[in-house]
């Protein structure tokens, strides 16, 4: 009987994630048998400092990938947002899953709306892209950088050190706090692939990879592949606020795009509508747009600044 070791990190939502996986795997196949790798990542370590500057998204994929080459894992899960554009050469994303809730969500305690708070609020968030937004819509915010894992944001929240945060709704609601949402917050466009999770391998392992292939799901790969070409091709990254997110009804993908300057004041935004037949190269067709209209101007302009987080 074929043992699959399924490596994670070692945060309650990361479990959380990787528990999900197993329990889909079992759907297909009830008699496999899995083990859960916990593996304790730089990004999980090092919470003083946003991540641009020690490193940015890899770091919470690199000591996963250290794992999967020495074979003590045989697949790795990480929320797609945290994926770097580019893999190392011996890896592979194998399947990406149904997309969960997408948007941001506002969590105060003392206020229903994001409209609602008053001028000079406090608000933390871990994400320049999520910042640069809020800061477009409320220039009157205060923006106070927060990091850690769902649970000690929440903490720093009710201790009073923010009037409200910002957070991903999908982990919200996988760790069972959807009560803590006021609002979900539409307008501002999420990161290529937040809600999805993606299920790494080695490039090489034809063993696992037919049990894994079970759990991709084509539509949100799909959509997920335009985003991600979109944000290789602004070079998205930490130091950059950009958001990037596509949705597919019927016959046809709407993709929707920002680029702007990190204190928010300017942005440019586009969207791109083509029929499912026309999407290669649409994420790069939109890019190019957005850098033409003024992106590339505004990146050009950012340079170092105290709030650089993913």
């Amino acid at each position: 009987m074929l043992k699959i070791k399924i490596g994670t990190r070692a945060s309650r939502l990361a479990i959380w994630q990787a528990q999900f996986v197993a329990a889909e795997l079992r759907k297909f196949f009830p008699t496999l048998e899995i083990e859960l790798v916990k593996v304790r990542t730089t990004g999980d370590k090092i919470l003083d400092a946003p991540l641009a500057k020690i490193g940015g998204k890899g770091l919470f994929t690199k000591e996963l990938e250290l794992q999967l080459s020495s074979g003590a894992i045989d697949l790795a899960v990480h929320s797609l947002k945290d994926v770097p554009t580019e893999l190392p050469k011996n890896f592979q994303i194998a399947a990406i899953t149904k997309r969960a809730q997408p948007f941001d969500a506002f969590v105060s305690n003392n206020f229903q709306t994001f409209d609602a708070l008053p001028k000079n609020s406090v608000v933390g968030t871990s994400s320049l892209r999520r910042a640069a937004q809020i800061l477009s819509l409320r220039p009157d915010l205060q923006i106070k950088n927060l990091r850690g894992n769902v649970e000690t944001r929440l903490k720093k929240l009710d201790a009073g050190d923010f009037d409200a945060i910002i957070l991903a709704a999908a982990g919200l609601e996988r760790l069972g706090y959807s009560e803590r949402i006021r609002e979900l917050l539409t307008e501002i466009i999420p990161a290529a692939g937040q809600g999805a999770l993606a299920i790494e391998t080695r490039a090489d392992d034809k063993e696992i990879f037919p049990y894994v292939q079970k759990l991709n799901d084509d539509k949100t790969c799909t959509a997920v592949k335009v985003e991600r070409e979109f944000l290789t091709e602004v070079g998205g990254s930490c130091q950059i606020p950009v958001g990037v997110f596509a949705t597919i009804n019927d016959n046809q993908i709407n993709v929707r795009a920002i680029i702007s300057s990190v204190d928010g004041k300017k942005i440019v935004r586009d969207s791109e509508l083509a029929p499912l037949e026309n999407i290669h190269g649409l994420g790069k067709k939109l890019a190019a747009r957005l850098l033409q209209n003024g992106g590339k101007e505004i990146l050009l302009g950012i340079t170092s600044t105290d709030f650089y987080s993913c």
